[in-house]
């Protein structure tokens, strides 16, 4: 006796919608085919996208060219700003520079015109100022250094027939590197302890008296004799001493 073969059981609804038709994709995949052609499939996790070039390809003569595209537009960019944007180039002129000189020189002669009283008195600045004032005939101070005089002899002596009268000689010289006017003398007179007992101040028509010379002023290492009398403040003088001021 003949048996059938038994009927597959028939697979649920679920199974047919959780696998896909693996015929129709086979069926698929041969018809985008041509025939006679071979397929290029992929290794595995080879990337399909289109990678980006590779930056060592880049050659020094490209990297120059480059280099000066960017000078160039650095250089060219200032120019092409408008013109009411762009900084005007200042150039001097020579001109310019010799009037600066000009009245530059002008304004420190003028200075040490204006300022002569009080830079004639400094060693440094007076030949400057004399110097100037010799070409504009303009008139500077008498140089003033008291310790420039030096004394080189002097004598006090009783006036005879003359009671409490004293005779004073003294003779003088000009050290100092320029002219000085004629110095005030100061007399001091001491006794036999050394305390003083009596001082005076002469002015230049003190101790000149009629023997005023033409100039008024000493010229270096020019000497001067000069001779006067004063009262004697007591009977007890000893000393003497002469200071310049």
């Amino acid at each position: 006796m003949r048996m059938s073969d038994p009927t597959p059981p028939r697979p649920s609804l679920a199974t047919l919608l959780r696998q896909p038709d693996r015929s129709a994709t086979h069926t698929d995949a041969a018809a985008t085919s041509e025939p006679g052609t071979v397929a290029d499939v992929p290794a595995h996790g080879a990337s399909t996208l289109q990678t980006e070039p590779d930056t060592a390809d880049t050659t020094p003569d490209m990297l120059e060219a480059i280099t000066d595209a960017a000078t160039h537009t650095l250089e060219t960019a200032p120019n092409a700003a408008p013109s009411f944007l762009r900084r005007p180039v200042l150039r001097s002129r020579p001109w310019q520079w010799i009037a600066l000189v000009g009245l530059s020189a002008l304004l420190a002669m003028q200075t040490l015109i204006a300022d002569r009283q009080q830079l004639s008195a400094d060693a440094h600045w007076r030949p400057w100022v004399t110097g100037i004032c010799k070409v504009l005939h303009c008139s500077v101070p008498a140089w003033r250094e008291p310790r420039a005089f030096t004394m080189l002899s002097r004598e006090v002596r009783p006036l005879p027939g003359s009671d409490g009268i004293l005779l004073v000689h003294a003779t003088f010289r000009n050290d100092a590197r320029w002219a000085q006017a004629w110095p005030l003398l100061q007399l001091s007179l001491a006794d036999a302890d050394g305390r003083t007992i009596g001082s005076r101040v002469l002015r230049p028509m003190d101790y000149l008296g009629s023997t005023r010379p033409d100039n008024d002023t000493l010229e270096p290492g020019q000497s001067a004799q000069i001779a006067f009398q004063v009262r004697e403040p007591t009977a007890e003088t000893a000393a003497f001493s002469f200071d310049f001021y």
